[in-house]
This record gives structure tokens, sequence and C-alpha cells, in this order.
């Protein structure tokens, strides 16, 4: 699938200084093909290197704390990122 811009959210705007900004993305995507290089490129002028991505991926579901580790300005590449893991045994 392809980026889908109605899973983007800001949490938190780095206006100032060198602090990156923070987002939450929603998808049914999975993490291998959200972390492809060229998934975010319709958001390049949004992002910048170092800014904070949370991906939940609603299929498997699980979360993944990841960032921008590239931007051009036209090609967008995220790290592969950390797993979040939870354990719910009740």
């Amino acid at each position: 699938m392809a980026f889908d811009k109605t899973g983007w959210s800001t949490i938190a705007a780095g206006k100032a200084g060198n602090a990156p900004s923070m987002y939450s993305y929603k998808t049914a995507d999975t993490q291998a093909t959200v972390n492809t290089a060229g998934y975010f490129n319709s958001i390049a002028s949004i992002v910048s290197v170092g800014d904070i991505i949370f991906v939940y991926d609603t299929t498997t579901p699980s979360l993944v704390l990841t960032y921008v580790n590239a931007n051009s300005g036209t090609v967008v590449d995220i790290a592969d990122g950390t797993t979040v893991s939870a354990t719910d045994s009740d």
C-alpha cells in the first residue's frame, strides 16, 4: 500500500532550536512496508531528519518507535525502528 495521510497526526512540533517533532502514524501496512525508503515521500516537506514517528500497525497489531534518518527533500527514509512490546496476561 502507500502512505495515507489520514493516519498521520502531529504529537508535538519542534518549533524552536533543534528539537525534533513527534508524529504518530496508524496504518494497515506492515512495518517492512512503512520503513522502505520512499514510503513517506509525499510529506518530505513536513518531516526532518531526527523527527520521531510512532507507527501503529493495525493488522498485527504492533507499535514501532522510529525516526527519520534521511530526507533529501524528495526522498524520505526512516530507521527500521524498535518494536514496543507489552504483555497482557489477563
